[in-house]
């Protein structure tokens, strides 16, 4: 396993060297901040003095080449319009995005799974049909649609939920600002996470049933019931242990995509996340913080892959065995 963990991470030093220069390439490659940071009134003289000041003046390898530098300090440059470390200002917004993904995805799993195993055990039932239904739903709704109507039923015609913000937050271990630990945290925590995991939700259902539907023609499941194990323990420990093997892959590369993907719903419930921060960087070109967020969901990516490759082998000895051999 720790040899699997250096290759790993071998691995991983390399992917973020091909990303970061394609990251910095391409955002480097499109506009002018200086078009957006600077009075259009302002002379030459003030212009060139700001495009020295945020190292414009210099040619593209230049730039990149700084860039890699600072990059193995743990500097990946400064804001041009907070003048601020871009990686701090990410780290800032970091606990709002992580805390909406956990949520999304906790609200996913609890519901997804068991609904998916019903659908599956039951599929010609009322029950497992109409949960097949929603799971279409889930699939097709549109984020940014699901988000505006539930601000415009729960928010403006009931008068519930707030439609925005993160409401008031708490340091968990002295660390952490959460707002769930709070009824009013809550209450503006409920609505995005819910437009979050919709999606997910529906995933999970339909891979969950799909799971137990094969599982339940395997000859393991058979014999377990030929052997008089109760419907629950075959269920439990035959049926769901083996299908939760492709679903916690699953979860975990979801995971990752909540996380990189949640910029529609912070900017529709203006939560104060990464998602938003970046939203507001591209409309004022803001290439640090840009190239700095794209890079830090890189490495969320590869850390969530190996936590998920490494959960894989303890579900599944088969995979222990495999990588003993060779």
């Amino acid at each position: 396993m720790l040899v699997f963990i250096i290759r790993r991470s071998l691995q991983s030093v390399l992917v973020l060297f091909v990303m970061s220069l394609l990251v910095f390439v391409g955002v480097y490659a499109v506009g002018n901040p200086i078009d957006i940071l600077i009075n259009p009134q302002a002379d030459q003289i003030d212009r060139e003095r700001a495009i020295a000041a945020l190292g414009l003046d210099r040619s593209l390898p230049e730039q990149y080449g700084g860039f890699l530098l600072g990059a193995l300090r743990g500097d990946l440059g400064r804001s041009f319009v907070h003048s601020t470390p871009a990686l701090a200002l990410i780290l800032e917004r970091m606990p709002a995005t992580l805390e909406l993904a956990f949520t999304a995805m906790l609200i996913a799993v609890l519901l997804g799974i068991p609904l998916g195993l019903w659908a599956g055990l039951r599929p010609n039932g009322i029950a497992g049909r109409t949960i097949m239904a929603g799971s279409i739903l889930g699939f097709s709704l549109p984020t940014f649609w699901v988000g505006l109507m539930l601000i415009m039923v729960f928010s403006v015609m009931l008068g519930w939920l707030p439609s925005n913000g993160r409401g008031p937050t708490t340091l968990l271990f002295g660390l952490l600002p959460v707002s769930f630990l709070s009824l009013e945290g809550w209450s503006h925590l409920v609505m995005p996470a819910t437009n979050l995991a919709l999606f997910k939700l529906a995933l999970l259902i339909r891979l969950t049933r799909a799971g137990a539907r094969e599982a339940l023609l395997q000859d393991y499941v058979k014999f377990a019931r030929a052997k008089g194990l109760s419907n629950a323990r075959v269920i439990g420990v035959h049926v769901l242990r083996n299908i939760l093997i492709p679903i916690v892959t699953v979860i975990g590369l979801e995971f990752g995509s909540v996380i990189a993907f949640a910029i529609v719903t912070e900017s529709v419930f203006a939560w104060p996340g990464m998602g938003k921060l970046l939203i507001d960087s591209i409309n004022v070109l803001d290439r640090p913080v840009i190239v700095a967020y794209l890079l830090v969901i890189v490495f969320l990516f590869i850390v969530i892959n190996l936590v998920v490759d490494v959960l894989y082998s303890a579900l599944d000895p088969r995979v222990r065995l495999s990588e003993s051999r060779g």
